[in-house]
């Protein structure tokens, strides 16, 4: 038997970085992002001669092991072992499984699309098929934040998984004690045309690590950087400004929000920005481009520019001349899924 899933990564539209301890559990965190037809992949074939292979095609990693309860984590597809790690001490009393396991994502790793998040959300699923789990989306949403933030101990914050584990435009609110509200968001047919044509996505041709840009952010919450924390309470409202102006269909304030929160984002930490980052907003500015904010903790992956539908191509190709490369994309409506396919 395979089993077979896949989960919508996303873009993050208004209030990242809000999702991040302590600063949601003191101040309370809101998000809006919406997911693309960009995918990470899992399959798993059910083994019968205890046997464990884990495969990650587009890294070209693969490992082996006898099948055991618990996988090392040392480093090597970490994700795919925590996931299994939880799945067998949660749900499956400590008894090992045998399967044959392969995934690959549409971005790279450090792309600022979420990809790691929702590569953990989309094997998550994939064993939730298979066992025939009852979890909910909420329920992998929060498990999948638990095994990277704390079984794997990875930095980062609490969009990425329950927007791949929802799908579709989301308004979340994050609080303390683990509360997560995630309110999905009714977007019309033209708005949403609208936002495809008026949005250039472009990536830099650069994966970064996002981890020291969140402990960056972490340490000044904790320490009580003004100048941060503020600047983090203004991308937080931009996020309710962001949900009118998108209901709405107002692209010219989207633009604007999304140029405000740009700014601010800036303030939150030294290396969200560089000189590289800066002269590629330069190229598409001056090209005509509204405005345009880094997808994710900032260092470098994807950017996505607010454009005028008619100016499109002509940003479009000032952007070809530099090193990165424009990434048509839709935005999805559902979230992870998974099936089953009975070999004969």
């Amino acid at each position: 038997m395979l089993i077979r899933s896949k989960a919508p990564l996303r873009l993050g539209l208004a209030g990242g970085g809000t999702d991040v301890s302590p600063y949601c559990e003191i101040y309370g965190g809101l998000i809006l992002n919406a997911t693309i037809n960009l995918y990470a992949y899992c399959t798993i074939e059910v083994r019968d001669d205890d046997k464990i292979s884990i495969r990650a095609a587009d890294i070209d990693e693969t490992l082996e092991y006898n099948s055991m309860p618990s996988l090392p984590i040392d480093g090597v597809l970490d994700l795919h072992k925590g996931v299994y790690n939880r799945i067998v001490k949660d749900f499956n009393l400590n008894t090992p499984l045998s399967f044959s396991i392969v995934t690959y994502s549409d971005a790279p790793p450090g792309s600022g699309l979420g990809s790691s998040s929702t590569m953990v959300t989309a094997i998550l699923k994939a064993f939730v098929e298979w066992l025939n789990l009852p979890l909910g989306e909420y329920e992998i949403g929060h498990l999948a934040y638990d095994i990277e933030r704390n079984d794997l101990k990875l930095s980062g914050g609490r969009q990425d998984q329950y927007a791949a584990s929802f799908g579709g435009f989301n308004f979340m609110e994050f609080y303390k004690d683990d509360r997560v509200i995630v309110n999905p968001l009714r977007v019309k047919r033209w708005i949403i045309d609208e936002l495809e044509s008026s949005i250039i996505l472009y990536y830099t041709g650069a994966s970064r690590s996002s981890a020291h840009i969140i402990n960056e952010q972490q340490k000044n919450t904790t320490s009580g950087n003004v100048t941060a924390i503020e600047a983090t309470h203004h991308v937080k409202q931009s996020a309710i400004h962001m949900k009118e102006a998108i209901l709405k269909g107002d692209i010219k304030s989207v633009a604007e929000i999304l140029g405000n929160a740009w700014e601010n984002k800036k303030k939150m930490a030294h290396s969200i920005s560089n000189s590289q980052i800066d002269h590629v907003f330069d190229v598409a500015i001056n090209a005509g481009a509204y405005t345009g904010k880094i997808s994710g903790a900032g260092g470098g992956g994807f950017i996505m520019f607010v454009v005028n539908p008619i100016k499109r191509v002509t940003v479009i190709n000032a952007l070809k001349n530099l090193d990165g490369k424009v990434v048509p994309f839709q935005f999805s409506d559902g979230g992870c899924h998974g099936w089953k396919i009975f070999k004969t």
